[in-house]
């Protein structure tokens, strides 16, 4: 199984994910890339840095690529909101000089990388954290409970109205009607759908059997959208449908407060908060979660999304573009410029002092 990793620190928290990955050279110069340790990018940078990615990070993604022009006016910044697989994919290919992705690299992608790389290969920074909200369009109803088991059987087909009982019993004080459910599913190759049925395979193994993918399982009856604001449109626009989704985006659509021990925990920044500072470090800057904790206060479904960059860039303008784009991201302006955006909360200090060491210790090949 492929563990879902987050940042190196505790709690950490924040917006949309921008790509930090690099590779190849799409141009730009500076003669002094280094910044100061509220990482904002030095003037001298100029030049355009393409990116693609984790269509979760979009909104703070617009936000960080507008506000570096504020210490950088001549760095211009693109990046394609693909998804997750798609941003890797292109990455590894040398379209994308930075990625942003809700998943880590897995060792392939990671052994890949060295090709684009260098021996060095690449590192993740956790940039945007988020809750990945359980979220449904019901007449009349704003919030459901559900344990593991019932999201699980209800993503799988085997729940198919919303006043079964599996449904109702954790429900006793909703008028649930007996509309038929709709599951919407990520159509493209999906860190969130990686983050999501890391959840379900971990806390309810016995009703969900596809263990974690990025692609949706084709044999469970379902409707498909592409990317965050696709899943979000067609939920909103189908009556008894449901859907996971980067909680910043969802609009008014209702939610399920989920399980946790014996309490249920609606999705908030804080309640991710807390599992990221149960997480333990994985490879290359990123963690893994606990997603059977029963702390309470805890939401486990938790997406994490990185920047991933190149240790070593094919040339001195590319690796000034990515550090200066990098450094301002994780920066307290840039976090707060985020979180104004997309609606989460800024990463703590001591992710992004482990963040500026990586980034600032970007260099060249040879």
């Amino acid at each position: 199984m492929k563990a879902l990793r987050i940042g190196r620190s505790a709690a950490v928290l924040s917006v949309a994910a921008l790509a930090l990955t690099a590779c190849g050279g799409n141009g730009g110069s500076t003669e002094d890339s280094s910044a100061g340790s509220e990482g904002a990018a030095p003037a001298e940078v100029s030049g355009t840095l393409i990116g693609g990615g984790a269509s979760s990070q979009e909104s703070a993604m617009t936000a960080w690529a507008d506000g570096v022009t504020e210490v950088s006016p001549d760095l211009t910044v693109q990046y394609d909101p693909v998804g997750s697989g798609a941003g890797r994919e292109g990455f590894l290919a040398g379209q994308y000089s930075f990625a942003g992705s809700d998943a880590a690299m897995d060792e392939e992608e990671m052994a890949s990388a060295e090709e684009i790389c260098g021996p060095e290969g690449v590192f993740h920074v956790p940039s945007y954290i988020s809750p990945v909200a359980v979220a449904f369009n019901l007449e009349g109803v704003d919030e459901v409970n559900m344990d593991a088991e019932t999201i699980a059987q209800v993503f799988a087909g085997e729940i198919t109205t919303w006043n079964d009982p599996a449904i109702a019993d954790q429900n006793p004080d909703a008028e649930l009607p007996d509309t038929q459910i709709t599951v919407v599913h990520r159509a493209d190759d999906s860190g969130t759908t990686e983050n999501f049925t890391e959840y379900l395979t971990a806390a309810a193994p016995e009703s969900w059997t596809y263990d974690v993918v990025e692609t949706w399982p084709s044999d469970i009856t379902a409707e498909s959208a592409q990317q965050t604001s696709g899943v979000v449109s067609l939920t909103e626009s189908t009556d008894g449908a449901i859907t996971y989704a980067d909680a910043s985006q969802i609009g008014g659509l209702g939610t399920v407060a989920v399980q946790v021990g014996e309490e249920y925990v609606p999705y908030s920044a804080d309640a991710a908060a807390k599992a990221v500072e149960t997480a333990s470090e994985g490879e290359a800057g990123a963690v893994e979660l606990d997603r059977t904790t029963e702390e309470a206060g805890v939401y486990p479904i938790v997406l994490v999304s990185y920047h991933i960059f190149c240790n070593q860039y094919q040339d001195q303008e590319t690796a000034d573009m990515a550090k200066a784009f990098g450094e301002y991201v994780v920066s307290e302006d840039g976090q707060a410029i985020a979180e104004e955006s997309a609606g989460n909360a800024p990463i703590s200090e001591s992710t992004r002092e482990s963040a500026l060491e990586s980034i600032q210790a970007i260099s060249v090949q040879g």
